[in-house]
């Protein structure tokens, strides 16, 4: 019988070697999917490079994918060293998105700095908020959180739409319903050529950083992660910990969506997040849970997915096909990060029984 055993250790060259394996695998692999489909894979390969890195505009729209990937992925973390399975990234995503844009719409002549840091804090509190709700069910009465998080994303999204359709519809607008445009005041202004989010992200990227490896609070969330019973028996309150963690997660995917909604769209609606939400919840799982990582990790997606999108437009390649060029990437770098941690082996009696026959 075959099964999976759990490796004792690898070492950082080993790990390094084995990833490197596996994204030369997923680029044969992919090159002979295109070459199949009738296209040259070089020629696909080097204009994902050039739609993702190839000019000033190009790399400004591959920061800000690189933007709420980072900080949902983040969000996501947090969550997951405490054991929070959390399936609901993009539902806490919309709902930062909503209360950003009720602060954008309802006072749209305050002051750029007073409204943009109501529209921040109300979307960590909404986010927040929205992840702490599956915590709570989960301390109190020991529902699966990850059901409940997954369900949460849908519930979001269709207010977000109904919202669009209903009380938020800009009169002004015939045809196709839209929630009006923020005043300026609601916009996050531009930096280096992108938007400020990208400072805002930095600037969590060094706390998330600092609160897991330099504070006794992280030290708290890594310990209840490894050891639940450790952590209760040192009385950590593991369950005040826990809803902490989710609320501080659900938070960073909150100001995500704010980020979103005044730097880029400038407006809610529901598709603003592309289905980041999930792709941050891979993002954080291939950084193992490591803020630095998680930033090379956000970064490589960030490439694929703009550079995949410059394909259907400089070469006609249908939109499946760049999903299915980046599906594979992942799927091999997700197989490396399997193998790096577990071995599939034969069992030694089964050998022995078939030597008996």
């Amino acid at each position: 019988m075959i099964t999976i055993q759990k490796r004792d250790s690898v070492t950082r060259k080993q790990g390094a070697l084995r990833q490197l394996a596996s994204i030369a695998g997923a680029l044969m692999i992919g090159a002979l999917v295109i070459f199949l489909s009738g296209y040259n894979p070089g020629t696909v390969y080097i204009e994902i490079i050039r739609g993702s890195l190839g000019s000033g505009y190009s790399i400004s729209e591959t920061v800000q994918t690189v933007i709420p990937l980072l900080i949902m992925a983040l969000g996501v973390t947090i969550c997951f060293k405490v054991k929070f399975i959390n399936i609901g990234p993009e539902g806490q995503f919309y709902t930062g998105a909503m209360a950003a844009t009720y602060f954008a719409i309802t006072w749209p002549d305050l002051p750029r700095g007073a409204l943009l840091a109501l529209m921040c804090a109300s979307s960590i509190a909404m986010g927040g908020l929205w992840c702490v709700i599956p915590a709570l069910l989960k301390v109190k009465v020991g529902v699966n959180e990850t059901l409940v998080t997954l369900m949460m994303n849908y519930i979001a999204i269709k207010f977000v739409a109904y919202l669009q359709y209903g009380p938020w519809k800009d009169p002004s607008v015939i045809g196709y319903p839209v929630i009006r445009q923020f005043s300026q005041s609601g916009i996050l202004p531009d930096a280096l050529g992108v938007h400020s989010g990208w400072i805002i992200a930095i600037l969590l990227l060094i706390g998330m950083i600092a609160l897991l490896g330099k504070t006794k609070y992280g030290y708290k969330i890594t310990v209840l992660g490894e050891n639940p019973n450790t952590a209760r028996y040192a009385g950590y309150g593991t369950a005040k910990l826990l809803v902490s963690a989710t609320f501080i997660g659900g938070g960073l995917c909150g100001i995500a969506g704010f980020i979103q909604a005044s730097g880029v769209e400038n407006s809610l609606n529901a598709m603003l997040s592309n289905g980041w939400g999930f792709t941050s919840i891979v993002v954080a799982w291939m950084g193992r849970l490591k803020p630095l990582p998680i930033v090379a990790v956000s970064v490589l997606i960030a490439v694929l997915i703009q550079g995949c999108t410059y394909l259907q437009i400089s070469m006609g390649v249908p939109y499946f096909m760049a999903s299915v060029i980046q599906a594979i990437i992942l799927f091999f770098i997700l197989g490396s990060d399997f193998f790096m941690n577990y071995r599939i082996v034969r069992r030694q009696g089964d050998k022995e029984a078939e030597a008996r026959r």
